[in-house]
Formats: C-alpha cells, structure tokens, sequence
C-alpha cells in the first residue's frame, strides 16, 4: 500500500502540473482513482492533496469554466511550484544530489510518467517542459535496490547472495528488511537476518545475482523504536580511505576540486584531446558511487579496483538498459 501510495501521490503531482487548464474531480477520478467508490474517491483525494500542500505543493482550484459557476478544477502552476534561484555550498549541493537519487530511481521515475500517458492515450493537451523542474540525472543505484525497497514496504522478506569483504565465495542469506539507508556513501539494507536470528546490516554493493521476495506481504513487524540508520552506524564498518587520481574536464567537478591536495591543469585527457585536469585526492576505497554521479566528466586513473569497479558499474547500466 506504502508504494501504492506514493506512486498515486506522485501521478497526481506529474497530471496537475503538466496540464495546461484546471483538471475536473470526475477525470482525476477515472485516471488516478478507477474502481474507487465514491466515498473512497473522496477520501483518498482529499487525504492525497494535503499531503502534497504539506510538502509545500501549490495545488489551485479554480473554475472549469470563466462564465458557469460549475464544479471547480484543480491544477499545479509550474511557476508557483519551482523554486527560486538558490545558491548552494559544495558540500549542501552533495546532500541535495544524494537525496534525489531514490527519486530518480528507474522503478519511481516509471510512476512519473504513467499520468501523462494516460493523458496523452485520451486526447488531453499536456505541456511536457513543465516536467523539467524534476528532470532525472544519472543514477548509481544498485541493481538489487528494487527489491529490497518494495519488501521494506510492504513487510516481505527476502532471499539473495551475498559475498562479504575479501570472500571469494557468495554465501545466501534470508532477511526481514526493515530499511534501506544510505550511509557513508553506500546503501545499506536493514534487517532480521533469520538464518541467525540476529539484526544484521548488508550493503547492497556486496549482493550477488537477482535478490527475490520470498514469503507473504505483512509477514513480519518492524520491532518498536526501531532506528534503522542508527543500526547502520553501529553495525556498518567504517569506511577505508585511500589515494585517488581523476582526469576532470575544465569547469567540472567543483566538489572534487575543492578537496583536491593538487591540481595539474590543462592536461592530455582520456580521449586524447585537451580540456581536462588532473587531480589528487583523499576519498574512500568504494568511491564508486560518488564518481559515477559526474558521468563523462571524471575518468580514474588510479587505484586500478577503483577504476574496474566504476567501469563495472556503467556496464551494468548499460545491459540493464539495452
């Protein structure tokens, strides 16, 4: 019901904001709502418009038509809705960017785009560009985060390999996942791991082949006061850090550049042309997820792990999306 609900959230933001008129009640219902009674209709609809005036969403009522004091409609002003110019910190710009990678997630950003298909399949004019305000940018997900995200949701344990740090044997394990955090960099997944009875901690990066939902929805609790980031502190080990060398295009990379211990400038790039630095720095021994987030414009020359598993990771991207 949890990913229900936001899906339903989200499509209402994305079919308000995207139009060019108010919205009538009638067809947010059959679009968003079908099978709905009206009662149900009516409470769901209220419920999910203050929930987005909560998060600050301008959602507008207005008149379908200038002349007919009629049923009201609804719509989203992209103007209202978008912030102002704001300037950011290099390190406020970093929480901000890991912030909207779940958002931008390939199973979410699937849901942004159902209203407006359903739009598009009856006929009603839609204004796409307004969708820019939440445009998605490159994401270093792991493949598994999927799965681990609707089991949290809907209570679902979960069955996947698992190969530990310096293993070179894959070990299965079965979890009641409580949450998905990311910390220090990496997502982690939260849980009772039931082969030994024991809250236990697993980074996703670490899961092998496809991870499956086993058993029934609602099939665990979460236990009370449960602080599934907390657990994380406690249980995740603390990250290694070690030397990094970066090829970064000119006018790119500002947060690398800024602690950088040196910067060599205009040098001989991975393409072989011009227009690129070189640069040292200090950053743990899985930055992967750090770097793949500046796409095309970094490229590692050193440590060689380091490197193998960013090629690895964009590999893995590209299959995924052939």
């Amino acid at each position: 019901m949890a990913v229900q609900k936001s899906e339903r959230l989200l499509n209402l933001l994305i079919m308000l904001l995207v139009q060019r008129h108010y919205v009538s009640k009638d067809r947010i219902r059959a679009i968003l709502y079908p099978g709905s009674s009206t009662e149900a209709f009516e409470k769901m609809f209220e419920r999910d418009k203050e929930e987005l005036r909560s998060l600050g969403v301008p959602i507008e009522v207005g008149s379908m038509d200038v002349y007919f004091d009629d049923e009201p409609g609804y719509r989203i002003r992209p103007d209202q809705l978008a912030l102002p110019d704001v300037e950011l910190t290099a390190d406020e710009a970093a929480v901000i960017g890991l912030a909207t990678r779940v958002w931008e997630h390939a199973r979410l950003a699937e849901a942004t785009t159902e209203a407006v298909r359903k739009l598009t399949a009856l006929g009603v004019p839609t204004d796409v560009t307004a969708l820019d305000i939440a445009q998605p940018r490159l994401s270093a997900d792991e493949p598994s985060f999927d799965v681990f995200w609707e089991a949290v949701q809907d209570r679902t344990p979960v069955e996947f390999g698992y190969r530990r740090s310096g293993a070179t044997t894959t070990t299965t394990r079965h979890l009641q996942p409580w949450g998905v955090v990311r910390y220090s960099g990496r997502w982690y997944v939260v849980g009772l791991d039931t082969d030994r009875d024991e809250e236990r901690v697993f980074r996703l990066s670490r899961v092998q082949g496809q991870a499956r939902k086993v058993g029934r929805p609602g099939s665990f609790e979460v236990p009370p006061g449960t602080d599934v980031r907390a657990t994380t502190v406690r249980l995740a080990p603390e990250p290694t850090t070690t030397r990094v060398v970066l090829l970064v295009r000119e006018d790119a990379g500002l947060a690398l550049r800024r602690d950088a211990s040196s910067v060599e400038e205009a040098v001989v790039g991975p393409d072989g042309g011009a227009g690129w630095d070189r640069l040292v720095l200090t950053r743990r021994s899985d930055a992967a997820d750090e770097l793949l987030g500046y796409g095309a414009d970094v490229y590692v020359e050193e440590p060689a792990e380091l490197r193998a598993e960013v090629v690895r990771r964009l590999t893995d991207v590209v299959e995924r999306s052939a």
